[in-house]
């Protein structure tokens, strides 16, 4: 029987990587990075990817292997991340599965359905649409499927597109199935699912977060992506890594560069919310603590609890 997969979800500044780094050391494992942003080469640094030293520790998968010019979908990742796992489970190598972002770790994980490619004539259309009346495109796709409006955030201009496009271009609702059902035993892979949770102290977590981000900018986050600009527009995909618009709205002249340091410190509280609000989201999955405990400490909890369950 191959390996089972270890998959491990948390959220930003809880030590997960390390954590990760841990448990692959005792397994003698891959690790599998399911974040939606640290697919982008030349972005290392903004996206908190792992360094050479972390990487001498284990081999890691699906990092920095995509144009930070090019567009890079949920699918086009799933793909990449089953056949990657699929490999590894072949050689008999073992598999951490390290996620920071909830449908990229479920992409990776399970089959989900996708919608059909985008009709970037379509897009065009719903985008002035919103532009004139947003109100108008929620309504419609509310008449249209209630269910997806009820998924995501009406405010969200790309998710609500995104969500309408689908409709409009299948016929019918997207069936939300290949989500909803994604943690049930019995799925892709065997795998056992464990959250890294805080200890409820989020001045603490404020902090390290507010850390993190100096750290960055120290070790040239702006100047990293000064570098990804010269190469071309940055895909919209790539915009949406926390420090790659701010700090572009440097070199516009549109921010001073402590009012983006400002912002990529709200944005990632924001992110560590929706982390924490995923990880409610988890019913298979066990909960360990990490908060300012040794990643060691916390790696021999998770062994200790998926060792105690039969696979």
């Amino acid at each position: 029987m191959a390996p089972p997969v270890i998959a491990l979800f948390g959220a930003t500044a809880l030590g997960k990587t390390e954590v990760a780094l841990a448990l692959a050391e005792r397994l003698r494992a891959d690790i599998v990075v399911a974040d939606s942003m640290q697919v982008y080469e030349g972005l290392a640094i903004v996206t908190n990817q792992p360094d050479e030293a972390q990487r001498a520790r284990a081999r890691h998968h699906l990092v920095g292997f995509v144009l930070p010019q090019r567009e890079f979908t949920v699918a086009e990742y799933a793909r990449a991340a089953h056949e990657v796992i699929d490999g590894l489970r072949r050689d008999g190598r073992a598999v951490v599965v390290e996620g920071g972002s909830g449908l990229y770790l479920r992409a990776a994980l399970g089959d989900l359905e996708f919608a059909a490619p985008p009709d970037d004539a379509l897009r065009r259309e719903l985008e002035e649409r919103w532009a004139r009346d947003p109100d108008g495109v929620v309504d419609e796709l509310r008449l249209l499927d209630p269910a997806a409006l009820a998924r995501l955030d009406a405010s969200n201009p790309r998710r609500v597109i995104r969500a309408l496009e689908a409709v409009l271009v299948s016929g019918e609702p997207h069936p939300a199935t290949g989500r909803d059902h994604l943690w049930r035993p019995g799925e892709r892979y065997a795998h056992r699912l464990v959250a890294l949770v805080p200890d409820g102290d989020r001045e603490a977590l404020r902090a390290r977060i507010e850390a993190r981000v100096d750290a960055m900018l120290v070790a040239g986050a702006a100047e990293e992506v000064a570098r990804a600009r010269e190469r071309g527009p940055i895909s919209r995909t790539a915009l949406q890594a926390i420090g790659v618009r701010e700090l572009s709205a440097v070199f516009d002249g549109d921010l001073s560069l402590d009012e983006a340091a400002a912002r990529m410190k709200t944005r990632t509280r924001a992110l560590a919310r929706r982390q924490l609000t995923w990880l409610r989201k988890l019913p298979a999955a066990a909960r360990v603590p990490a908060d300012g405990r040794p990643p060691e400490a916390v790696a021999e909890d998770v062994l200790a609890l998926v060792e105690a369950r039969p696979w």
